[in-house]
């Protein structure tokens, strides 16, 4: 054996002998004195009282404390099954095996009775998109009303193993630093649940991530709950970036382990229902759906973001049409700029911002805006734009377009009403679920002239156009605000039965 080889050898030893302990007050024995060091054959002496190598719980709690690294499903059966025929050796040799120079230097931690929420992405990007909107949003108040009850969990940089955040990271994950640069990611002691809750309020796309969640809803014993924002990239994959509906296909692999997944819509709640349908062919009945709509709250803006808006986006005294939302094929850009120039060729005179992140495949929308620019239209893009001036510029705003072709939810939408702003919208799925209470008109977002001719009769017809100010105006005035939206989420995924009989989106119980 090579020094390298015996060094690591050692330290592999005496990891195992610190995390001995620690196994075995999960399972609720007593310790045992096993020294400072621990070889794979010394295991089996030290453990074989209290796990149970037939029991695969037994087996990913096992595997997960004394490697450091959460096991797949693949590797626990495996494990349980060879284990069975030879008094528990393969489990200690998958110990072996499995363990890391790096595992090998984490400190374990086991967690009971705790709710762990999986904020990995969220707490280590500064981005704000819709679904870090809600992370950031949710999480906050369930620390503020839960802190002795939630702890916020992170992976390692290749998604073998939970982790604890550091203070920067928790401050990100619930929105009260998003300046900060973001740190790499750092492990000194990564967290292992058991006879815990385990929530996750944001999408989870990486391979390796969702094969340890696959396993971990499996086989730990405790509880499971997602926010389900969509399944766009298998109901519309075209629209999204070529391969990632496989990634998502085994997001949704994953999921259907999980007890309960709380969608945030009813039009969510039935694409998660349909998906949760075709699981009777491989006979598992998959989580429970409860769906959540999301809440929106618009605060007043102040008179400096209302100057500041009016500076950015007015041109003179034309009315502003303004359009939010990340420019990728699904919010249906390119159809807006079309419905614009039919309108603009017509006489109409009218501004046009758009304000959202460039995406995949923006290049055609990027290429379009610069030509009608060229041609001297009104048109322009903001990227960065403060939430500040988002909402002054949804009040200054004559109308909003949000066509999109398919959402979870639709927040932009639900943000120009909540300011008492109407919008032109599509007339399925989580939009007319917004629209159909007030201040929207709905059109097939296929149709560019439908887009186009809604659009002149807002910006034309102050008759309409005052009639869906009051319907959105009435809308604002009763509110469903965030701290609704969070309790009611948690109560969801941590309170209610998992078999609790209610109707779910898809119709069945």
């Amino acid at each position: 054996m090579n020094r390298r080889a015996r060094d690591e050898s050692v330290a592999h030893r005496r990891a195992w002998a610190d995390r001995v302990g620690t196994l075995r007050r999960a399972l609720g024995a007593s310790p045992k004195d096993v020294g400072s060091s621990v070889s794979k054959r010394q295991l089996g002496a030290a453990l074989a009282d209290v796990v149970d190598v037939t029991d695969r719980s037994h087996v990913w709690l096992t595997l997960a404390v004394l490697t450091g690294v959460l096991p797949t499903a693949t590797t626990v059966i495996e494990t349980s099954r060879y284990s069975e025929f030879d008094g528990g050796q393969s489990l200690w040799t998958a110990v072996a095996d499995l363990t890391t120079t790096k595992s090998a230097g984490w400190t374990v931690r086991v967690v009971t009775e705790v709710v762990l929420v999986d904020v990995a992405l969220t707490a280590e990007t500064n981005f704000t998109s819709g679904i870090q909107r809600v992370v950031r949003e949710t999480t906050r108040r369930w620390v503020r009303d839960h802190g002795a009850e939630t702890m916020l969990v992170g992976w390692t940089a290749d998604f073998e193993a939970m982790r604890e955040l550091t203070p920067a990271e928790h401050d990100r994950a619930v929105g009260n630093d998003l300046e900060s640069e973001v740190e790499a990611r750092t492990a000194t002691a990564v967290v292992v649940p058991w006879r815990a809750t385990y929530l996750l309020p944001e999408l989870a796309p990486e391979l390796n991530r969702t094969s340890r969640l696959a396993s971990l809803a499996e086989f730990m014993p405790g509880r499971t709950g997602v926010i389900g924002f969509d399944c766009v990239p298998i109901t519309s994959s075209e629209t999204t970036t070529p391969g990632f509906a496989d990634y998502f296909a085994r997001n949704l692999a994953a999921l259907r382990r999980f007890d309960v997944i709380s969608t945030i819509s009813e039009a969510a709640g039935h694409e998660y229902g349909g998906w949760r349908d075709t699981l009777s062919a491989i006979g598992v009945s998959g989580p429970r759906i409860v769906p959540t709509p999301l809440p929106v709250e618009i605060p007043e803006p102040d008179a400096e973001a209302a100057t500041a808006a009016g500076i950015r986006f007015r041109i003179g005294h034309l009315p502003l049409v303004l359009v939010v939302g990340s420019h990728e094929p699904r919010k249906n850009h390119l159809a807006v700029l079309h419905a614009a120039e039919l309108l603009w060729r017509q006489g109409h005179q009218f501004s046009l911002s758009f304000v959202g992140g460039r995406s995949w495949e923006g290049d055609s929308f990027t290429r379009r805006v610069a030509e009608l620019q060229r041609a001297g239209r009104p048109v322009d893009t903001e990227s960065n734009l403060s939430d500040r001036l988002l909402w002054a510029a949804y009040r200054i705003a004559r109308l909003t377009v949000f066509p999109s072709l398919n959402e979870g939810f639709g927040l932009p939408l639900a943000e120009s009403l909540a300011a008492g702003t109407p919008a032109v919208t599509s007339n399925f799925g989580s939009m007319r679920e917004i629209a159909e209470d007030g201040g929207a008109l709905m059109v097939d977002p296929h149709d560019d002239h439908a887009i186009a001719e809604a659009m002149r009769t807002l910006l034309t017809d102050d008759d309409v156009h005052a009639r869906l100010t009051t319907e959105a105006q009435e809308r604002a005035a009763r509110p469903r605000t965030w701290d609704d939206y969070a309790a009611e989420v948690w109560d969801s995924l941590v309170n209610s039965s998992t078999e609790d009989s209610s109707t779910t989106a898809s119709g069945t119980p």
